[in-house]
């Protein structure tokens, strides 16, 4: 809600849902997702859905976080990245460009996914590892 109490709303793709502008940054986040104070989301990033957004993490540029991802830590998603599904991004891992990350997949560590790259159902990409340009990995389901 804003001061005037009057409901915001916003389009994420499927119609307008209740949402707010994140007090860190200025982008829009869904009223059902959570997003902790620290956080840092950017004026032009998303946040919806069941999504959650934690501790030092930022969520940049037009980068969107939705589904039931979480992204903590120190972790960072921007340009044009989306994080979605089940999939978690944290520690000191980065998402960039046009990547994407999905299903059940987790990037954590300095671990760092960017160009057109994908990584989805129950991949795991960690430590110092890199995934880029068109790149695909993926797991068993």
């Amino acid at each position: 809600m804003n001061d005037t109490n009057e409901m915001t709303a916003f389009d994420f793709g499927n119609g307008p849902v209740p949402a707010h502008r994140h007090p860190n940054g200025g982008g829009w986040v869904a009223d059902t997702a959570t997003v902790s104070e620290t956080a840092y989301v950017g004026p032009d990033a998303e946040v919806y859905d069941n999504a959650e957004v934690y501790d030092n993490a930022r969520v940049t540029g037009y980068a969107k976080v939705s589904g039931n991802a979480e992204v903590s830590g120190d972790a960072r998603v921007y340009d044009n990245a989306w994080v979605s599904g089940n999939a978690w991004v944290t520690g000191d891992a980065w998402v960039s460009d046009n990547a994407r990350v999905y299903g059940n997949a987790k990037v954590y560590d300095n671990a760092m996914v960017y160009d057109n790259a994908r990584v989805y159902n129950n991949a795991r990409v960690y430590d110092y590892a890199w995934v880029t340009g068109n790149a695909r990995v993926t797991g068993n389901e």
